[in-house]
């Protein structure tokens, strides 16, 4: 099963950028391309959490008998695994990217105005400046939340 996680996403990602080159190859736009891609990705992601999820709800849906064990095979047997743990990390994981994708976004459409407006009137740097901290408090509000969800897990 972790092989399946493990080798699958690298597979998919080797598989989309070959796709992306032919694509390229073939003439068709950029953002064509990267859209199709990222819809790909998205599909290939929904389905890795889809078949995490399932078997996270198998194991659990185990009959009760088989819960059940004596004292000595409680000692040799393996503590069982705790999904919370993951998903917390994969939770932290995505909250810090998204934002930093985020802040990054609003970063490069905000310091390019910020300078234009500066060399325009130098006494709006104080204002632009602020806007330009606005989009990285983005960032930074993801990775508190991320800091959040790993100190509860």
């Amino acid at each position: 099963m972790y092989i399946l996680f493990t080798v699958l996403p690298i597979v998919a990602l080797v598989a989309l950028f070959a796709f992306s080159m032919k694509q390229k190859s073939k003439g068709i736009p950029a953002k064509k391309v990267i859209t199709s891609n990222l819809v790909a990705f998205a599909l290939i992601v929904a389905a890795l959490g889809a078949v995490t999820f399932t078997v996270s709800a198998a194991n659990e849906a185990q009959p009760a008998e088989a819960a059940e064990t004596s004292a000595s095979q409680e000692a040799e047997a393996p503590a069982a695994q705790d999904n919370s743990k993951g998903l917390g990390l994969i939770a932290a994981a995505i909250v810090t990217g998204i934002s930093g994708i985020g802040g990054g976004i609003a970063v490069a459409a905000g310091a390019p105005a910020a300078i234009a407006a500066t060399t325009e009137d130098p006494k709006s740097f104080g204002k632009s400046l602020i806007f330009v901290a606005l989009g990285e408090s983005i960032a930074l509000y993801g990775v508190v939340i991320s800091i959040l969800i790993l100190n509860k897990v």
